[in-house]
């Protein structure tokens, strides 16, 4: 009787750091989901305009009253715009920015993984020298001669930012496709004459998605950020395109009187980068448990 009193706060400890851990895994996903939210909504709610300057406003500090009665939650830059209308549309942007070029990369790597780990042969050894010669490029550098050989737009940034990405998602399929490509259903596919292109879409792509999904989110992270750095270089974005990585440039300069310019920007990038990385965690630990099983 004494030892089933002693065990019951045991596990009634247990149970409560097993909900408490629960809760922890599903704050990166509500953060995601904020930004999302905050990116579909947000500039909907806010009237912003990126090239408007008041010189009347510039320099205010978090929640200052404006010129026109409104109030600078975030503070005012070196010309007086609103920080916080900049991080509201910037997030908007990094997301629109962040998937489209995962998507882009995921279908180029699925595809080209894809066939290259199914037909193998001469065709897999091309495929996989071309990987190579493309991996052999620093990313960062070919993404900048790519993003500055070109006039500054949305589609430019996407297309250089997707130039090294897809190759993670290539190698990935290709592992996955080399092992699919032996198993039953499949050879019980090719003996009944079934089209290759057939056996590719219904019975090796769609076994692809677990980790494809698992690296998009990393990938995700990673695009976020380089996205930010090239509009922080100056040859990302337009200045027309309201970016966080253009607003922490744009207060680089007030660094020791207007901290908030840049600082505020940075906060929110951070924010997202690390809860994407951490959401990629889990979902690469949960895909490989799945696969042990």
């Amino acid at each position: 009787m004494t030892a089933a009193v002693e065990l019951r706060p045991r596990a009634e400890l247990r149970t409560r750091r097993r909900t408490a851990g629960r809760w922890l895994r599903r704050v990166p996903y509500a953060v995601v989901a904020l930004y999302a939210l905050v990116a579909v909504v947000g500039p909907e709610l806010i009237d912003y305009n990126p090239v408007h300057a008041s010189l009347d406003d510039r320099l205010l500090g978090p929640g200052s009253h404006l010129s026109s009665g409104g109030t600078a939650w975030f503070g005012t830059d070196g010309l007086g715009r609103d920080v916080l209308a900049q991080v509201v549309y910037g997030a908007r942007t990094s997301m629109i920015i962040g998937v489209c070029t995962v998507a882009v990369s995921c279908v180029i790597g699925v595809a080209v993984g894809t066939v290259a780990g199914y037909f193998r042969g001469r065709l897999d050894t091309f495929l996989a020298r071309g990987i190579d010669i493309v991996a052999a490029f620093p990313a960062i550098l070919l993404t900048i001669v790519i993003a500055g050989a070109f006039e500054r737009s949305v589609t430019v940034v996407v297309i250089a930012l997707s130039a090294t990405p897809w190759i993670s998602f290539a190698r990935v399929t290709r592992s996955v496709a080399l092992s699919l490509r032996e198993r039953a259903w499949v050879d019980a596919a090719r003996v009944l004459g079934v089209r290759r292109t057939s056996i590719l879409l219904r019975h090796i792509v769609p076994f692809t998605a677990g980790p494809v999904i698992a690296m998009a989110t990393l990938e995700f992270a990673l695009v976020v950020l380089a996205e930010a750095g090239l509009s922080f270089l100056g040859i990302g974005l337009p200045n027309s395109t309201v970016s966080w990585g253009q607003t922490i440039a744009d207060g680089k300069q007030y660094l020791a009187t207007a901290w908030w310019i840049s600082a505020l920007p940075g906060i929110a990038l951070s924010l997202l980068i690390i809860n994407i990385g951490i959401l990629g965690d889990q979902l690469t630990a949960r895909h490989g448990r799945g696969h042990l099983r």
